[in-house]
């Protein structure tokens, strides 16, 4: 028997529905995913912290979901919108079907609107504050307190969700990325001690580095400098992660320590951001950011062009970078920047998710350029 569901927006468009996922009421921000498949590695990468996920690709689900696909224990995205649910799951690797495992993970999810209308919405009037709510019938009740607890809905700007989906405590990692056969292997040889900020960290980052002789020691995201450089790490990475990077004060600090040495730094995402803060440049809101698997990123280098993965709320303003920062990518869709590097230090970083998970490995390379920056200082 389906239970009947709603998604309410800001604006007051109301969507009506079926629940496929847990029951309850569900706020945040919604914004909207090009990615066509990955969807479980979309759901538990934890950049999504306070956010509805509304994915554009029409059959959501059709291959089921496992436990190796999965990019944190903990699913951090306030719910999930899509426009129709499968009635089958086939895969050979599937072990649970999506609308079980959304229930497992106590995850508020709605399917059977018109998903096309809530992207063009969300495309012209930029991300907005929502409420999904599972209901035993329709009322118009029901609606109106929707429309208020999603008015009630802070919004992001201003937000630290870093240290909120970090982990509590530091831990090694060795695994490797996955091999049809094979599964996860570990690394048995490490050439180069990483530490790994956790921000909101994907497995996949963690695994690729891993896969390119990096023993790794993962730290929450509030670990001061002092306790790092006591590790002696042979370079510094700084992940992904949800929210606003202007209020994450306490990593900007430790990142200007960093920077006074010649420890190579690679960041990513909000990593990314967080170095432009620490060196004086200037972050701002997007309309409604940029989430999918299909981004075309300019290298400025070669001008030759990387289709990409996408996954951000908030970008580094060009205009406000100081002399010692350049730009080195930039997004074809908007312009917007997508990547940075010191000239007066090892340290460079990426917008979009070279990782993938998912999506296309056409940025694989920047993790390459980190073990370069680390093997020149060896």
């Amino acid at each position: 028997m389906t239970q009947p569901a709603l998604l309410v927006l800001e604006d007051g468009t109301i969507f009506r529905g079926t629940a496929i996922g847990a029951e309850g009421i569900s706020v945040g921000e919604v914004v909207f995913n090009t990615s066509m498949t990955g969807y479980q590695e979309i759901l538990t990468d934890p950049s999504y912290a306070e956010q509805i996920i509304t994915l554009t690709y029409p059959h959501i689900g059709n291959y089921g979901t496992n436990s190796e696909d999965e990019e944190n224990d903990t699913i951090w995205a306030k719910g999930l919108v899509i426009r129709d649910l499968p009635l089958l799951a086939s895969n050979f690797r599937s072990e649970q079907d999506l609308s079980s495992y959304l229930k497992a993970k106590n995850v508020v999810a709605i399917a059977d609107i018109d998903t096309r209308k809530l992207t063009r919405i969300l495309r012209d009037k930029g991300a907005q504050k929502g409420c999904i709510v599972t209901l035993a019938e329709f009322d118009e009740q029901a609606e109106t307190k929707a429309l208020e607890d999603a008015k009630a809905f802070p919004g992001l700007k201003g937000m630290d969700l870093a240290k909120v989906v970090s982990c509590k405590g530091s831990f090694s990692w060795t695994s490797q990325s996955w091999q049809l056969g094979k599964g996860f292997s570990e690394l048995e040889d490490p050439k180069f001690h990483v530490v790994a900020y956790d921000f909101g960290v994907k497995r996949n980052i963690l695994r690729m580095l891993a896969d390119r002789g990096c023993k790794l020691t993962v730290v929450p995201a509030q670990t001061s400098a002092a306790e790092v450089l006591a590790l002696k790490p042979d370079g510094i990475f700084l992940s992904n992660g949800p929210g606003d990077p202007e209020p994450c004060d306490y990593a900007i600090t430790a990142i200007k320590e960093f920077l006074t040495t010649d420890i190579p730094i690679f960041g990513i995402c909000l990593g990314h951001q967080l170095l432009a803060l620490a060196s004086g440049a200037q972050t701002e809101k997007m309309k409604f950011g940029h989430h999918g698997g299909n981004h075309p990123v300019q290298d400025l280098s070669n001008k030759k062009v990387m289709i990409t993965a996408q996954n951000h709320g908030f970008a580094v303003k060009e205009s406000s970078l100081p002399s010692n920062l350049v730009a080195t990518h930039k997004s074809l869709f908007d312009g917007t920047l997508q990547g940075i590097k010191r000239t007066d230090k090892p340290a460079f970083s990426f917008q979009g998710h070279p990782e993938a998970s998912p999506g296309p490995h056409d940025a694989a390379p920047l993790f390459d350029h980190f073990i370069e920056l680390m093997n020149e200082r060896n």
